[in-house]
């Protein structure tokens, strides 16, 4: 009788507590800087490797933005619905959250450092996983020219990135929030409420196998957001007078534009149910709101812009209201027809 032979038993897989610094380092290095598909490094004078990276400012002046990411505060590594967050995700989401700001400023990124926290038993596999995610999102964006210069590994009772981004204004001035004027025309680039749509599928009881193409697709929106990133230089050179990404919701961030412009955002009822509408099959099977997603749903990292009256709108925005004066006893805020918009956003000490 021949002899039977056994396979081994499968080898558990790879945490970073079984790794030097410099070992799971030099797994994540090669997926951030090699290749003819790596994001471009033409203000990068000095990459990872030292004590400090050396970027250029050819434009005098440095913009910068920096966000963070915590588990079971930012995301969850597993969604009630049964979806488990990979590492591409949140490397994603990381790139498309600061890469947003950049825009917002009608600037070009140019530079991103990261800090990645983990506890000892994360697996080698979900940072790798995570590397490729924030490469991929660099790139596929449209931010080429935003190199890695370098970062940070720690270890930590809960696993958060954080990510500090550097643009350059190319010589322009840059577009502030506090910019809206009586009479501009407001306007939207991107989307608002289908990350929150995402979001209360990923929390919802409905399993992620049976939901369809389309709810998926929301819950990309909130797992892997779009910036419209061509958006922020086009407002620009539009003459946008004000711009300001939209992470916290329509309201929440609107009202911030029109504090800031002391002014009234007066946003028009049916561009909102236009927005909304999309999300009406998802609202039913969840028996929620679409109306309150669009309003007060935040991390699609749209664009929120003001332009003055007749001045043709840049490819990619839409018209959604108009800026007008605060009457002498109101204060600035967002209304919809007139009427006050009481729809509460993100608030990440609040929520």
């Amino acid at each position: 009788m021949p002899e039977q032979l056994t396979q081994p038993p499968p080898s558990s897989p790879l945490t970073v507590a079984e790794l030097s610094e410099s070992e799971l380092l030099a797994r994540i290095f090669p997926r951030l800087h090699g290749g003819d598909s790596t994001p471009g490094t033409g203000t990068l004078l000095l990459g990872p490797g030292d004590d400090a990276a050396i970027v250029a400012a050819p434009d005098g002046r440095t913009v910068v933005s920096i966000d963070t990411q915590v588990a079971d505060q930012d995301f969850r590594l597993e969604w009630n619905n049964g979806y488990r967050t990979s590492g591409y995700d949140v490397g994603w989401k990381a790139a498309a959250q600061n890469l947003s700001d950049i825009n917002a400023m009608g600037a070009r990124a140019t530079s991103m450092v990261v800090s990645l926290t983990m506890p000892p038993e994360t697996l080698v596999c979900w940072v790798e996983d995570f590397a490729d995610g924030l490469s991929a999102g660099i790139r596929e964006l449209g931010a080429r020219d935003c190199a890695v210069a370098g970062g940070d590994l720690g270890r930590g009772k809960e696993l958060a990135v954080s990510v500090a981004i550097l643009g350059t204004l190319d010589g322009h001035a840059p577009v502030l929030r506090s910019g809206a004027r009586p009479g501009d025309t407001l306007a939207l680039a991107g989307s608002v409420g289908r990350a929150a749509a995402g979001l209360a599928l990923l929390e919802s009881a409905t399993p992620v196998q049976a939901l369809s193409q389309e709810q998926r697709a929301l819950m990309d929106t909130q797992c892997r957001p779009r910036p419209p990133l061509a958006a922020g230089p086009l407002a620009r050179a539009a003459g946008a007078s004000a711009l300001m990404d939209i992470s916290d919701g329509l309201v929440r961030d609107g009202q911030r534009m029109a504090a800031a412009s002391h002014a009234v955002l007066n946003l028009d009822p049916a561009a909102l149910r236009e927005l909304a509408l999309p999300l009406e099959p998802a609202a039913a099977l969840l028996g929620a709101d679409a109306m309150g997603w669009v309003l007060g749903g935040g991390e699609d990292h749209g664009l929120l812009a003001a332009f003055p009256a007749g001045v043709q709108l840049p490819h990619g925005f839409t018209a959604i209201g108009s800026v007008e004066a605060p009457a002498p006893t109101d204060s600035t805020g967002v209304t919809i027809a007139g009427r006050p918009a009481d729809t509460v956003g993100w608030d990440h000490f609040a929520d």
